[in-house]
């Protein structure tokens, strides 16, 4: 069994900072590409940023320039930098992983989701 632990949403004023961490637990044999997710009420899930095992990132257009992306593979965490908080980066947050788990005889790949955190940035 896997799970991804979020933590670090909360409500911040606009221009404000917050970080976002996320940790695969279980039994990992190795984690693909990480990445955010975010949805804000009535509009679509949509991707924030995304980083392979290398470390290459990729990010919506929205959040270039104010996010980061970082990720720590000896602790299997991905983290979220984001500065200059807008009020339209309110939105619950989803922690997304795709990786290898399983048994020393048996291993699947597959994607899986954290919880969600709620990040509310008020002007």
């Amino acid at each position: 069994q896997v799970q991804l632990v979020e933590s670090g949403g909360g409500l911040v004023q606009a221009g404000e900072s917050l970080r976002l961490s996320c940790a695969a637990a279980g039994t990992i044999f190795s984690i693909h590409t990480m990445g955010w997710y975010r949805q804000a009420p009535g509009k679509q899930r949509e991707l924030v940023a995304s980083i392979t095992t290398d470390g290459i990132s990729n990010y919506a257009d929205s959040v270039k320039g104010r996010f980061t992306i970082s990720r720590d593979n000896a602790k299997n965490t991905v983290y979220l930098q984001m500065n200059s908080l807008r009020p339209d980066d309110t939105a619950v947050y989803y922690c997304a992983a795709r990786l290898t788990s399983g048994s020393s005889t048996f291993r699947t790949t597959n994607n899986y989701w954290g919880q969600g955190t709620q990040v509310t940035v008020s002007s």
